[in-house]
């Protein structure tokens, strides 16, 4: 095993504070105040909210599969929604629902930002915790109670609400008369995102504290990990995003529970009764949430580039193409990403002006995503590629962002998009391009950081056999739905009926069966997870001949990092295929190389 860097010294960075490890369980491993414990806790509450949200999609593509037959168990689950296992219209598209915010918010905003992020972030740059350890606390257990308070949902009378993940007023606004689950399910969807949206801006500014000050000796902000400037980059998007949605959140409890207008029009009638509000916008909803909703979308998948781009040069053996081109692209991404939003809305009676003015910088937005498409092929053409789970994975990666990106260049067109928004050409795009890209990046940092974190190796061939069938069921089960869109099938239908779409259930059917299948591959990462966490070999402190910081300490690291001393950092993390102490590599932590003489 190897040991702690030489060039670990005693000198600890200004900003440091001294830890005393916790004695007691509660303490140590309940509400711990150690950033390595709580990224722990987030991925476990990842891990949970994202097997609830695939048996949810599991129930419902049952469904579309076969729409006249009762779905088995569901009518013992659900007597109520379901009677006889019967999915109703209303039922599905509660399921939908649930489904949708539990994954948007609580896997692909928590695991790959707060997760991987709090457990690795201090590492590579030195420190020994986060800047707040007790707003980082605070973070995960406000996060937790958000969670709690949305899965409460399935079990208050009329159920959980009918709105879809993005909650579009005035339906979400008027309360129970709007349809089931629009009573107390909606007031609870609203309360667990106000809620989830506190813990993701102390989160965020817990971040940006922690990159700006705790950065160990001889670490810049060019010597920072890629990984690093993913999540600080997300923080920064998050803060904002997050400052928007929660006040847009409190203004709809409001018109729910206080009879305010803020989201609900004069003279509406719902279910043949006139709702006693006047002057409010339903479209005012549509513009904050969506100011929100596609920062969103890179605050999924901006995690994902930085751990793709820190795992690819230790895979390829080589150095990142174009670092700084890299960074540059990531920050161009994050500023882009608040002028776009009103893509989202080409249907909701803009001007033709109004739509172009969002349509240009759609396209324009595309630029740096594709230059950092080229810098990872860069990267990996004519490298000594090392094909490991998490290097699989990165590949894959790349795959389905390059796939759900060209499906992007369709919809940012507002003539194309008002034939293709209503349909599954959008589920298949939001799938490729944020759904299934972060989970990779999930899996990726997965297989990468295990043995730093368990202090134990994952089985390889478990996980190419995962890789492999993952892969495989990702592109059978999205990529058909473009040609269902193409089609015009809608999407949030719960069936198709004879004289509408029946001619596309035979496709529905094979999407069904592989999104199963799908599932049903995931039990491989389940067990390999689980079985090597317990029973897993050794690992050595840098399995992977890595460079940042995070591979100069112990498997697992010590309850303050660096076992009292403090890494002085001399080079940046993209040394690789040159001549160092251990190989083809010099880790970050390395004392300088010396400069050759002069004659």
């Amino acid at each position: 095993m190897e040991t702690v860097s030489a060039s670990l010294t005693e000198h600890p960075p200004a900003a440091a504070h001294h830890l005393v490890e916790p004695e007691g369980f509660i303490r140590k491993y309940v509400f711990s105040l150690d950033h390595k414990v709580i990224g722990k806790q987030y991925l476990g509450l990842g891990l949970v909210a994202v097997l609830t949200g695939m048996v949810l999609s599991w129930i419902m593509r049952y469904h579309l599969a076969f729409p006249d037959k009762p779905v088995p168990l569901i009518g013992l689950i659900a007597p109520t929604f379901a009677a006889g296992g019967v999915i109703t219209p209303e039922f599905y598209l509660q399921l939908m629902t649930m489904h949708g915010t539990i994954m948007v918010f609580f896997v692909l905003t928590t695991a790959p930002f707060a997760g991987f992020g709090n457990f690795i972030l201090p590492l590579q740059m030195g420190a020994e915790d986060m800047a707040f350890p007790r707003f980082n606390m605070m973070s995960f257990w406000v996060t937790l109670v958000a969670f709690l308070v949305l899965v409460t949902a399935f079990f208050v009378p009329d159920g959980p609400p009918l709105s879809g993940w993005t909650a579009y007023a005035p339906l979400s606004a008027v309360g129970k008369s709007a349809g089931p689950g629009q009573g107390t399910g909606q007031t609870l969807w609203v309360i667990s995102i106000a809620i989830f949206c506190i813990g993701q801006l102390l989160g965020s500014l817990n971040f940006i504290a922690t990159t700006l000050d705790l950065r160990t000796k001889g670490m810049t902000l060019a010597r920072l990990p890629y990984s690093t400037w993913g999540w600080f980059i997300t923080s920064i998007i998050g803060l904002i995003a997050f400052s928007v949605l929660l006040p847009a959140c409190v203004l709809l409890l409001l018109d729910r529970v206080a009879g305010t207008s803020f989201f609900i029009p004069a003279g509406l009638v719902v279910s043949d009764a006139l709702q006693p509000h006047s002057g409010g916008s339903p479209l005012l909803w549509q513009h904050l949430f969506w100011f929100f909703g596609h920062p969103e979308v890179y605050i999924a998948i901006v995690p994902g580039f930085g751990i793709v781009s820190t795992i690819l040069p230790t895979v390829c053996r080589k150095p990142h193409l174009g670092p700084r081109v890299l960074i540059a692209c990531q920050l161009a991404i994050a500023g882009l990403s608040y002028m776009v939003w009103g893509h989202h809305m080409f249907l909701s009676g803009m001007s033709p002006m109004s739509a172009t003015l969002f349509s240009v910088p759609t396209l324009i937005i595309t630029i740096p995503a594709a230059i950092i498409t080229l810098l990872w092929l860069g990267t990996i053409y004519g490298s000594k590629l090392r094909l490991t789970t998490a290097g699989l994975f990165c590949l894959g990666f790349v795959s389905v962002f390059v796939t759900g990106g060209l499906s992007g260049f369709f919809l940012s067109q507002p003539s194309i998009d008002t034939y293709l928004h209503g349909t599954y050409f959008v589920v298949s795009h939001f799938h490729f391009v944020m759904g299934v890209a972060a989970i990779f990046g999930i899996f990726a940092g997965t297989y990468f950081w295990f043995p730093k974190m368990f202090g134990r190796m994952m089985n390889e061939t478990l996980g190419k056999w995962h890789f492999a069938l993952t892969f495989l069921g990702v592109y059978a089960t999205f990529m058909p739905m473009h040609w269902l869109g193409l089609e015009g099938n809608v999407r949030r239908y719960s069936s198709f009926p004879a004289d509408y779409m029946h001619g596309s259930l035979v496709l529905h059917r094979f999407i069904t069966f592989a999104a199963l299948s799908l599932g049903a591959a995931q039990l491989i990462f389940l067990v390999n997870l689980l079985w090597s966490r317990l029973r897993g070999p050794v690992a050595p402190d840098n399995p992977w001949e890595a460079t940042s910081l995070e591979w100069s300490t112990t498997s697992p690291p010590p309850f303050d990092n660096f076992g009292g001393v403090h890494p002085v950092v001399s080079h940046g993390p993209n040394e690789y295929a040159v001549a160092g102490p251990r190989g083809d590599y010099i880790m970050q932590a390395d004392p300088p190389v010396a400069a050759p003489a002069v004659a």
